[in-house]
């Protein structure tokens, strides 16, 4: 029988991963900071922060880093099969495969997810831009969409969170929510 791996240890990898391809928690924070200012007058980073780290715990978030930024390592060493090495080498714009992982991780938070996800994608704000910008040997074909993503989940858990706050929802009601959303 193949050995399973720990929720946790998927997570301390995914999150290990982001931080070694030059992506700090705070980057991701700062674009959901932008996303929902607009929206929150007394929004905090904290607040911002908080919601990356929550969405980090989701294993389907977790598992399309692991193979999204495995490709870009790939990619980077050579080591794919033609055509496949040269489309994700330069970031081919009709390969879709690179949005397609990232938003399939991101239909766990819903609609608002959805949409800014396209925003995002097409926006290129913050960390998103500098790693869509193709400078020396790195490629993170997969790994731009990947933060577009976690950022788009950790905005849409925001104003949901921010909701039941302004609803008043007691605590023990908020953490169900959380709970329940973190399947997946």
């Amino acid at each position: 029988m193949k050995k399973r791996i720990h929720s946790r240890e998927t997570e301390a990898a995914a999150k290990a991963l982001i931080k070694e391809r030059g992506v700090t928690i705070e980057d991701i924070a700062e674009i959901v900071y932008e996303m929902q200012s607009p929206y929150v007058d007394d929004l905090s980073m904290d607040d911002c922060v908080e919601s990356v780290e929550a969405v980090l715990t989701k294993r389907e978030i977790q598992h399309a880093v692991l193979v999204g930024v495995e490709l870009d390592k790939l990619a980077e060493q050579g080591k794919l099969s033609e055509p496949l090495q040269s489309i994700v080498e330069s970031d081919e714009g009709l390969f879709g495969v690179d949005e397609t992982i990232a938003l399939g991780a991101v239909f766990g938070y819903g609609s608002i997810a959805v949409t800014t996800f396209g925003h995002l994608d097409k926006q290129k704000f913050g960390i998103i831009e500098k790693l869509d910008t193709k400078v020396g040997e790195s490629v993170h074909t997969f790994l731009d969409d990947l933060i577009a993503s976690i950022a788009a989940n950790a905005s849409s858990r925001l104003a949901h969170r921010l909701r039941d706050r302004e609803e008043a929802l007691d605590k023990e009601e908020r953490e169900k929510r959380d709970k329940e959303e973190r399947i997946g």
